[in-house]
């Protein structure tokens, strides 16, 4: 009986202890309004700053309600870990000029140790777009949320809707998890990139559903070590390393695995692609495993030859070498007559590219492939028959 008084009383002082030591701060307690018309930035603003400034780990509410804010930089770095707890709907202002040419809404930069749990963003992209297509002189767009610098952070069962642009950004972080999330923007939709990776090291994005108007994930020049895993993808232009090369010195991508996805009608499937320029680019060690395709434009794609309008490419070949690349266990079909296109670089051919156990058809029957410059090996069975 002592013993279990003394565990209680333990455990009652742990509580308290737990409870002392963990800041909170609501955002309406700054004078935030959950109307989804009085500018909230401020009110954000200033529970950041006391989260950020608090010894103590600190947890900012934002409570049931649509919350305005214009564009805002949560900035570290901070003193102690930062849980951000999302209830209700942040909303982009109505007028899309309001998020300017800055590239961003929500931007963390040089912040450690902080997690976005639940919640929605909803950036009101569709004016956006319509100046886009129009021809009209527009802003550059806004990336809906975008980390910069940042480290050890988590992203979890938050829902983005209708993006300026890309409507998470990743760039220059290590140790980033993001998993469970939403991000949805028509197919029409122009850079809507569901997720956009740059230099940056141990991603890993999982469980999420991601439908745009370009590529579901992007991965940019210096991604290491990313795992991408249980994602539905469609439509959109599917899983793409790349565009890469652009520049002459670029930083390679290298150690990246996509495994268990899933894609429904989209453009392309598991794409490579990049400039045909010179450039000390790379990208090796890639593994695509366990996918289905239903109805994809192009399940398996390289595309060394990338030069929108012809311009840019004094050489017609990309400087990128691309190599240990396997796609494994790839299933489904494809929209089109040839499921896999290998166009790679006539001065740095594509090697050690490895199929096993796919087979893509096209109208119930099995499709073809088409390769240039390229030495693939196969193992188990191959339908289409790939390029030895």
């Amino acid at each position: 009986m002592a013993k279990l008084i003394i565990s209680c009383v333990l455990l009652l002082l742990f509580i308290v202890f737990f409870h002392s030591t963990n800041a909170a701060y609501n955002v309406i307690s700054y004078g935030a309004k959950p109307d989804g018309k009085t500018d909230s930035t401020q009110p954000f603003l200033k529970a950041w700053a006391l989260a950020c400034s608090s010894v103590n780990p600190a947890t900012i509410n934002v409570p049931q309600g649509r919350f305005l804010i214009r564009p805002i930089v949560f900035r570290g770095p901070c003193k102690n870990r930062i849980t951000i707890q999302i209830y209700g709907t942040i909303v982009a202002p109505s007028d899309f000029r309001a998020l300017g040419n800055s590239g961003y809404w929500i931007l963390f930069i040089q912040v450690n140790r902080v997690s976005v749990y639940g919640g929605t963003l909803d950036a009101k992209g569709a004016d956006f777009w319509a100046c886009r297509r129009s021809g009209k002189s527009c802003p550059v767009g806004a990336r809906s949320i975008t980390f910069n610098w940042a480290n050890d952070i988590v992203i979890s069962g938050l829902t983005s809707i209708n993006s300026q642009m890309s409507h998470l950004v990743i760039n220059s972080c290590n140790n980033v998890m993001v998993r469970n999330v939403k991000l949805m923007a028509p197919d029409q939709s122009p850079n809507t990139d569901g997720i956009h990776v740059r230099s940056s090291t141990g991603v890993r994005i999982t469980g999420s559903n991601i439908q745009t108007g370009d590529d579901c994930i992007s991965i940019g020049p210096g991604t290491r070590n990313l795992w991408v895993e249980h994602i539905k993808c469609g439509p959109g232009h599917g899983i793409s390393i790349g565009s890469l090369g652009q520049e002459l010195n670029e930083d390679g991508v290298q150690d990246i695995t996509v495994t268990n996805a899933v894609f429904t009608g989209s453009d392309n499937g598991v794409r490579i692609k990049s400039w045909a320029r010179p450039s000390s680019g790379f990208v090796r060690n890639v593994v695509f495993r366990n996918i289905i395709m239903r109805n994809v434009g192009n399940p398996i794609i390289i595309d060394q030859n990338y030069c929108p309008n012809n311009q840019g490419c004094p050489h017609q070949a990309s400087g990128v070498k691309i190599s240990q690349v396997t796609y494994q266990n790839i299933q489904g079909t494809s929209a089109t007559p040839i499921a896999i296109i290998f166009d790679c670089s006539p001065s740095n051919p594509c090697s050690k590219i490895r199929l096993q156990d796919v087979k893509l058809t096209h109208m119930n029957r099995p499709a073809a492939s088409s390769c240039k410059n390229i030495r693939v090996t196969s193992g188990g069975s191959v339908i289409p028959k790939s390029c030895l």
